[in-house]
């Protein structure tokens, strides 16, 4: 349970015929709502005419009955789900975007984040384009725009796109009459489709939405894949593939992804039950009982029991109605959430030596508290075991950490977090089993630059996440 922001949930479905497609995406999202918790929206295709509903809050407050029951019929849909990795948390930046332009209407649903998105927008507003919104996303939605005035299709503009826009996109993108599924050239954001009993295709960030909407399992999207579905059929575009190395992120493997999903061909589930097996060969520990932070800590754990010989068990009640800490913006409601949201079992734990599996360690904070739960339930012992090795590093694909400055394990050893946070011992899964959580020590083809700074692409000079939250007193909010 990290103090880590996720990005975004993309949603995607086109149907052979008009239907009612706004509960189709309304369960498909719910499915992603791991992804983000910030904002969500939904928009219809009706033979051109575009509806929507966005807001803020999760997709079960925002698309009360009474939304779901304004959106029409259609047979194209488009939906998301967001945490910003750029630009604040106002409804202006909810998504997806929808775009009217000269050549048609344009909806845009992105999940991840660019390196190049300031200079891009530099440049554009140079040339005199407004921007309406301080997410990367207005800065793609822009550069496809103007692709489209002189590429012969919506599929050409974003193939041409493409060779602008650099970062982490997996994108769902719809015009009056197709919809695109894209991946970028290193494929650091999951994305796949699928297709129901009825013939509809549903694109999605996981393999879950696809089972939450009984769409069957079809394939991922290569990096660097444009697939469109039309009344042609599925087609696709590969230039951009094949141009880089395959760099999906690991965390999702670790963390951001539900344990139900499978990503590029490799179960969640059993990722995590190497990390705890490999975790337990590296740091192994006398103890009575090994149990998990919920939810992400819980696989992990069980590998770690497996593999240690030592009994799992339910440490931890989480409180199902809260949502995910790290999701809450601002660190004073994080901490109020993680007061009410975890409750040790003092029964299980009382005068028991235990090992607590958790996902990472960020700031230090959130581990504290739980050490701080466990020894007042009775714990004789306490020894964190993470499932991921430390953050050193800032990420610029999509994972909200921008700065070595409130990562603990950039100013502590090891020995010394494990004083600050309260444990008798801490151990981290070090980066070279990272290869195991997909299969085996062969296995690459993942970004792991967060721990080991090995960037795959040229970073951003500028990758504050307010980067585009122009003030009046920085003398860019007024004409000078």
């Amino acid at each position: 349970m990290s103090n880590i922001h996720e990005e975004c949930g993309v949603l995607g479905i086109y149907a052979p015929e008009r239907g009612p497609l706004a509960p189709t995406a309304y369960y498909g999202l719910y499915a992603l709502q791991h992804r983000g918790q910030e904002s969500c929206g939904i928009v219809i295709n009706d033979d051109g005419l575009f509806s929507f509903y966005k807001d803020l809050g999760i997709v079960s407050e925002v698309f009360t009955p009474q939304a779901l029951g304004r959106l029409p019929e259609g047979n194209m849909a488009v939906g998301h789900v967001r945490y910003g990795t750029t630009g604040g948390n106002g409804r202006e930046n909810c998504q997806p975007m929808v775009v009217n332009h000269i050549k048609g209407r344009m909806a845009l649903a992105h999940n991840g984040n660019l390196v190049n998105s300031a200079e891009l927008r530099r440049a554009l507003e140079l040339q005199g384009s407004i921007f309406h919104s301080t997410s990367d996303t207005e800065v793609i939605s822009y550069v496809i725009t103007k692709e489209r005035l002189t590429a012969p299709s919506i599929e050409q503009a974003v193939n041409q796109a493409m060779f602008l826009i650099k970062g982490a996109y997996s994108m769902v993108i719809m015009s009056p009459s197709k919809l695109l599924a894209v991946r970028d050239e290193n494929g650091f954001r999951p994305l796949c489709y699928g297709q129901r009993e009825d013939g509809a295709y549903v694109v999605a960030s996981e393999t879950c939405a696809l089972e939450a909407v009984n769409a069957a399992f079809i394939r991922d999207l290569d990096p660097g894949e444009i697939v469109m579905f039309s009344k042609d059929g599925v087609t696709s575009i590969r230039d951009h593939c094949g141009k880089a190395p395959k760099k999906i992120c690991i965390f999702e493997h670790i963390y951001f992804a539900r344990p139900d999903s499978v990503i590029d061909g490799v179960s969640v589930h059993e990722a995590r039950l190497r990390a705890g097996e490999r975790l337990a060969a590296r740091h192994p520990a006398e103890a009575d009982l090994v149990i998990g932070v919920p939810d992400s800590g819980i696989d992990a754990a069980l590998g770690y029991a497996r593999a240690s010989g030592i009994p799992y068990g339910v440490g931890f009640i989480k409180n199902k109605y809260i949502a995910r800490t790290f999701i809450a913006p601002g660190q004073t409601a994080r901490e109020d959430l993680v007061r009410i949201k975890l409750n040790p079992v003092s029964s299980a734990v009382r005068g028991k030596r235990l090992v607590v599996v958790d996902d990472s360690i960020v700031r230090g904070t959130t581990s504290a508290r739980f050490v701080r739960l466990l020894r007042e339930a009775g714990a004789a012992e306490v020894h964190m075991r993470i499932s991921a090795p430390p953050f050193l590093n800032p990420c610029y694909y999509g994972t909200d950490i921008d700065s070595r400055d409130n990562l603990i394990a950039c100013h502590h050893t090891v020995e010394e977090t494990a004083a600050i946070i309260g444990a008798d011992s801490l151990g981290y899964l070090p980066a070279e089993e990272l290869p195991w959580l997909l299969g085996g020590p062969d296995c690459q083809g993942y970004c792991d630059a967060c721990f080991t700074n090995n960037y795959p692409t040229a970073i951003p000079t500028n990758s504050a996440k307010s980067r585009f939250e122009y003030k009046i007193s920085e003398g860019r909010g007024r004409d000078e």
